[in-house]
């Protein structure tokens, strides 16, 4: 068959595959985007029931100046989620080190800076000894990561002597507050850390073994991959995110209180398993967490100006957990089908 020949019947089949991409591709769009939808008809909601209080420079800061430690703990989630595993100490590895750097830096004199860095320095070896008795010695991660998160608490509590630690001084705050378009710049380190991590998980051979070694753990192993290294890496990691979330809270609120730590792990499992539902479903990733940190707290705010306030925010985040866990299990059994 001739050249010519060969290039008129392929030109076809060329043309078939290219209209079947793009027909596969818009049926997704509505189940990819369809949270954004639900954000835009809430906002749309909440702006005709109290214009004069959601219609305000206040709320639109209130709701995206505040997330970032929470963007940090899920994006940390997701570290170890993609390699199929689970870390329920995020919320106190970053409690711990939003507390070491005011115990140090205002109770005994530390430069701040030296405090930052043990303190991340600290969230890091907590992640590393998750990955130790996870990965080496074979331990059931609720186990571990529950008893970790117990353990951080305590010592959280311990050396901040069961109070609140103030007075970071305010040279220090605008490392994080300082305000960039009405927004404090943590909002960007937010939007930055979730790109780069984006980016890594799709783009980079690291990411690609990650989500590898998530798929099928043995298969990843037959394949040269070391997986180990990569499990332990993973909990290492969220030890060092959760630090600099950590870090960056305290440098905001100017001192920390340790037991308000367990209060960010619920919202966050809440936005990562939502996330799975935005973007690419099915699949934990940085952007669509990103995108459900700043809707839930949407809702959330809402709700608090209609005058539901205290015990709303519980019942709003364990509904949305609930649902975002199921939604991904559907879609997840759907796309084995196929």
């Amino acid at each position: 068959m001739s050249t010519s020949t060969s290039q008129s019947v392929a030109a076809p089949v060329h043309r078939r595959l290219d209209r079947t991409a793009t027909s596969t591709w818009l049926k997704s769009l509505p189940s990819r985007y369809a949270v954004l939808g639900a954000w835009v008809l809430l906002s749309l909601l909440y702006a005709f029931l109290v214009p004069d209080l959601f219609l305000r420079v206040g709320t639109f800061q209130t709701i995206f100046g505040s997330q970032s430690p929470l963007v940090f703990i899920s994006i940390a989630l997701i570290c170890t989620f993609v390699i199929g595993e689970f870390d329920l100490s995020v919320a106190s590895m970053l409690g711990l080190a939003a507390t070491v750097v005011p115990v140090l830096a205002v109770l005994h004199d530390v430069h701040v800076v030296v405090a930052c860095v043990i303190a991340v320095a600290g969230s890091t070896l907590a992640g590393a000894i998750n990955g130790y008795f996870i990965v080496v010695l074979g331990i059931s991660p609720i186990v571990v990561t529950l008893g970790m998160s117990t353990l951080l608490l305590g010592i959280a509590m311990k050396i901040s002597n069961l109070t609140s630690v103030t007075g970071l001084s305010d040279s220090f705050a605008t490392f994080s507050t300082y305000s960039i378009l009405e927004l404090p710049i943590s909002f960007y380190y937010g939007v930055a850390l979730t790109i780069a991590a984006a980016y890594i998980l799709a783009f980079t051979p690291l990411g690609r073994r990650m989500r590898f070694v998530g798929a099928n753990r043995e298969v990843a192993r037959l394949a040269g991959i070391h997986v180990s290294r990569i499990r332990f890496g993973a909990f290492t990691a969220a030890g060092a995110i959760c630090g600099l979330g950590g870090v960056l809270l305290a440098s905001t609120v100017g001192g920390y209180d340790a037991s308000q730590s367990g209060s960010y792990l619920l919202p966050a499992f809440s936005a990562t398993f939502l996330g799975t539902a935005i973007v690419r479903p099915g699949r934990f990733n940085p952007i669509g967490s990103w995108i459900a940190v700043y809707f839930l707290v949407t809702g959330i705010v809402g709700l608090q100006l209609l005058g539901y306030t205290g015990w709303i925010s519980q019942v709003f985040y364990g509904a949305i957990l609930v649902l975002a866990v199921t939604v991904s299990t559907l879609v997840r059994r759907r796309a084995s089908t196929t």
